[in-house]
């Protein structure tokens, strides 16, 4: 009997997860999936007066710099992913495996991006890259990129390994494994769930940045956040919705696939009361 309360809760939580899912994501989305084959929709009408495939037509023209843009932001963001990840990982297991002094005053450091406006950094290092020739380019967009990244996947990592068990690593020792093999068997599928879950906050990070890649490329390294800006500055609403679409895609097929990681015992998340 306490089983079948405890299954009909939890059937009811997940419903309520459900529908606050639908409410909050779905829901918003509708009227921009209308909007981005409309031709004319005035209020108070449900449904537009003409439709268009204006807005896909100038998306797929190469002249436009809506494919060379989108594949700006992903090279970004994959560079920026895989780097926080090389650099997260070991920063996490420091934090969350060890004990040694001023290691409140590193956690600081490495959170303070999190704390500190990130207006107020990227105008500071804004002079630093002109000086060193970085500015304009994609890795120095890149570069920037990581001031905001790095510390979720430090955090996510250092939770994950707050909880971790090296006597795993040592029983495969014992049992003659090497440095790599054991890394690769016990480490790695232990820790994936947390790369997973940094990752995912990583590349959506970058994937959405519009102040610091403005203020670093200069207007010159052209990114989908910037030409969304840019047309929703300018109130074509078809355009803007067609190209707020695209830019969706990718949380949502990066949401799907990592949805479960984000719960459960399989969570990267669990260990950040632990650091």
């Amino acid at each position: 009997m306490e089983n079948v309360k405890q299954n009909n809760s939890r059937n009811a939580l997940l419903f309520i997860i459900g529908l606050g899912i639908i409410i909050g994501v779905i829901v918003p989305i509708v009227p921009q999936l209308v909007w981005a084959v409309s031709h004319r929709w005035a209020f108070p009408d449900l449904l537009p007066e003409a439709m268009s495939g204006r807005a896909w037509k100038y998306i797929a023209n190469p002249n436009s710099k809506v494919l060379s843009a989108t594949l700006n932001s992903l090279v970004i963001a994959i560079c920026v992913t895989v780097i926080s990840i090389l650099v997260g990982v070991p920063a996490g297991k420091a934090l969350g495996m060890y004990k040694f002094k001023a290691k409140g005053a590193i956690e600081l450091i490495i959170l303070s991006p999190s704390i500190i406006p990130p207006l107020a950094v990227t105008m500071g290092m804004q002079v630093i890259f002109i000086r060193m020739g970085l500015s304009d380019t994609i890795f120095g967009v890149i570069l920037v990129h990581l001031i905001p990244t790095i510390p979720y996947m430090t955090v996510s990592m250092a939770g994950v390994f707050a909880n971790y068990d090296p006597a795993y690593e040592e029983q495969a020792r014992s049992l003659g494994a090497g440095t790599v093999k054991t890394f690769f068997l016990i480490t790695l599928p232990t820790i994936f769930p947390g790369i997973v879950t940094g990752a995912m906050f990583a590349f959506l990070i970058s994937w959405g940045q519009y102040i610091l890649t403005i203020i670093i490329g200069g207007g010159r390294v052209i990114t989908l956040p910037l030409l969304l800006f840019s047309f929703a500055s300018s109130g074509d609403f078809t355009l803007t919705s067609a190209l707020s679409i695209i830019f969706l895609l990718p949380s949502i097929i990066i949401l799907v696939i990592t949805s479960k990681y984000l719960s459960g015992q399989s969570s990267g998340m669990g260990g950040f009361g632990n650091i």
